[in-house]
């Protein structure tokens, strides 16, 4: 089973914490409980990467455990553990629920649009997008074109792409030995 290394995602996610704000988050209407307000805070900072990974789960047709597990693990890393598996399940459910109303492209495209200004959000969500195609040991055809998709979207050529898949490769396989 594919597993993300604490100390790969924790760079990703120091990356992302150098960009020194969290996004802000404006909500109008009725009064929020807490649990909602925590949603809406965790969804601004992480829903366009947990949606990109949703977008590849889905890509071949079949979401597998190991995917959704994953999934789980690399929103957990990336967050220092304060994503719960609640918020999780619901930006999952809320990512399906736009995918199966706009339809499938209509989101990738959304997607790429909130991380392709920021470009540590933007390898990071390809990264752990890669991660999610390989959760079952095999890319399917379909998860390679949404990958190829999601690099060229943003802006990630070849190169700079194998370069961070291969970063990922080095440090697995430093804490397997």
């Amino acid at each position: 089973m594919l597993w993300l290394s604490n100390s790969t995602v924790a760079r990703l996610r120091d990356q992302l914490r150098a960009r020194g704000q969290r996004p802000s988050v404006a909500v109008s209407g009725a009064a929020l409980t807490p649990d909602q307000a925590e949603l809406a805070t965790v969804t601004a900072e992480y829903g366009a990467i947990c949606e990109a990974m949703s977008l590849m789960m889905a890509s071949d047709g079949q979401v597998s455990a190991d995917e959704r597990e994953v999934l789980k693990g690399a929103l957990r890393n990336l967050s220092g553990d304060t994503v719960r598996s609640a918020h999780i399940d619901a930006m999952l459910d809320q990512a399906g629920q736009a995918a199966q109303l706009e339809g499938r492209d209509a989101r990738l495209k959304d997607v790429i649009a909130a991380l392709h200004e920021d470009p540590a959000r933007a390898e990071v969500a390809f990264v752990l997008a890669a991660a999610i195609a390989f959760a079952d040991n095999a890319i399917a055809d379909e998860e390679n074109d949404t990958l190829n998709s999601l690099a060229e979207g943003l802006g990630i050529d070849e190169a700079r792409a194998n370069e961070l898949l291969d970063s990922v490769e080095a440090d697995l396989a430093s804490r397997t030995r």
